[in-house]
């Protein structure tokens, strides 16, 4: 069930972060007694509204795989925020994760600076992406959907797979993890909606031109918006190439008690965070998914508003 997933044994609960500014000064002590503490080792901005932190957890880093997810809260009092592990480094015992800052959760996990601790960290959490004996396949990312695309990528290329990757931006500013890609790739298409760099165009033409070209791709992997997903499957579907999802845009609580998440599947209910977040594409209602996250767009801008105010008063 949910609940106990969630509080499984895989569940690695934070220390407290007492100051948004500045080192935890109870961090030392909470480590001290053997309390958990998940510090922030590494920050990196990949372009203006994408952060990357690479966060000290030596327990989640030791058990997490590619595609699965963690819950990240920044302070006591923040919102508890689902993001795809983007990254882990098991004998350095740290976890990586990459956010675009769009509301009031994110900002607020924005302002906190390498050495700092955030408050809660709990994983792995949901399955973990299935890769075992594909030979060749192609992996589809799309903006900040990138950053879960990429250790799938890597995970691929680590066992021998070939990996095409095919990955999508609006613009030039906004490419993110070319150089990561390109390593683990062994042919990378980078496509912009302008033409400021790479190709112009959308992903789904370097896609559609290599199976009209005969490639025989095992999977095809596509983790992005979910209008992009869905003509990622629209192109795969009539060469009848299995196409699995990353259905992470829509999850909200993380643990299947809100939810949020929940979406169709092959005309059965399912939870994005616990069934998933992987599911088959040929069978995903994305049409009832983008409807259901129109519902939040009111809610979302006034928290979003409310932060913004909440900032700026801090500022002043």
């Amino acid at each position: 069930m949910p609940y106990n997933k969630y509080r499984s044994s895989q569940r690695v609960m934070a220390g407290r972060y007492y100051g948004r500014h500045g080192r935890d000064p109870g961090a030392a002590q909470r480590k001290s007694e053997g309390t958990t503490v998940f510090k922030i080792v590494k920050r990196r901005e990949l372009n203006p509204t994408v952060t990357e932190l690479v966060i000290e957890a030596p327990l989640i880093a030791k058990k997490a795989q590619a595609g699965q997810f963690i819950i990240i809260r920044a302070k006591a009092d923040s919102e508890r925020i689902p993001l795809t592990i983007a990254g882990y480094d098991r004998e350095g015992g740290t976890v990586a994760i990459i956010f675009q800052v769009v509301g009031a959760g994110t900002m607020e996990l924005n302002t906190l600076r390498e050495g700092e601790c955030v408050h809660d960290f709990v994983g792995p959490l949901g399955k973990a992406t299935e890769i075992e004996g594909l030979k060749n396949v192609c992996v589809v990312g799309g903006g900040v959907g990138c950053a879960i695309a990429l250790p799938v990528a890597q995970a691929l290329h680590a066992q021998g797979t070939k990996v095409t990757g095919i990955v999508g931006f609006r613009d030039k500013d906004l490419v993110i993890l070319e150089d990561e890609f390109r390593a683990c790739c062994d042919e990378l298409i980078v496509m912009t909606d302008d033409g400021s760099y790479g190709r112009k165009g959308v992903v789904t033409v370097p896609l559609e031109e290599k199976l009209s070209a005969g490639e025989t791709f095992d999977e095809v992997i596509t983790i992005g918006p979910l209008i992009m997903m869905k003509f990622v499957v629209k192109t795969t579907k009539p060469h009848n190439v299995k196409t699995v999802v990353s259905m992470n845009p829509i999850m909200v609580d993380g643990t299947g008690m809100c939810g949020g998440c929940r979406l169709t599947v092959g005309g059965q209910t399912k939870f994005a965070c616990v069934d998933g977040p992987d599911f088959d594409g040929f069978e995903v209602d994305f049409d009832e998914a983008m409807h259901r996250g129109t519902m939040y767009r009111e809610f979302e801008a006034h928290a979003r508003e409310q932060a913004c105010n909440l900032f700026k008063k801090e500022v002043e």
